[in-house]
């Protein structure tokens, strides 16, 4: 299979179903945010973490394939029978129970705090900044054309969860954090 079809060489791409649509489209640009979002996850994973959370990572970065695919399926344009896999329900619970699980560990949190601290929290915190972009995009995108609410729901709880784990790491490791002063 070659790598470049030359398709794409007028500034536009196919969606899962064919159509033809400009690479600066909304739905495009959403969904190349998520990317972005599963790349950075890449790099975080790169780094020395604990295994139980590189497991983590790797279910998420499964998760914002299938919610790519989702997003590059606008509903009732599948020709042909095909059917590309949808964020669901189960999907937005499982980031909860994450959240669940890290959060306790934690101290409270009682006033705002910058972000930072270890490397990997530090790229923690950048993707959650990726995430709530890319929540940002789908929710234009859903005032424009039709996504599963579940997109939406699947995106704000991700960044939820980044948040924690950009804390986790940090308090594993025993950095600080850095109160925002006013």
């Amino acid at each position: 299979m070659k790598i470049y079809t030359r398709t794409g060489d007028r500034g536009e791409t196919s969606l899962f179903g064919g159509k033809r649509v400009p690479k600066d489209a909304l739905r495009i640009e959403t969904y190349g945010t998520v990317d972005e979002l599963n790349s950075l996850l890449g790099v975080i994973r790169s780094m020395k973490i604990a295994k139980s959370l590189d497991r983590v990572l790797e279910r998420i970065q499964s998760d914002l394939f299938v919610l790519g695919a989702d997003l590059a399926s606008p509903a009732g344009e599948n020709p042909k029978g095909s059917v590309a896999p949808r964020i669901g329900v189960s999907n937005v619970t499982a980031l909860e129970a994450v959240i669940d699980g890290f959060a306790p560990k934690l101290p409270p949190l009682k006033r705002f705090i910058l972000p930072g601290g270890t490397l990997p929290a530090s790229y923690f915190h950048l993707a959650r900044s990726v995430c709530r972009r890319a929540e940002r995009l789908a929710v234009r995108l859903a005032r424009a054309e039709s996504i599963s609410p579940q997109i939406l729901a699947y995106l704000n709880r991700l960044s939820d969860l980044l948040f924690i784990l950009a804390r986790w790491v940090s308090y594993q490791a025993g950095a600080k954090e850095i109160v925002w002063k006013r």
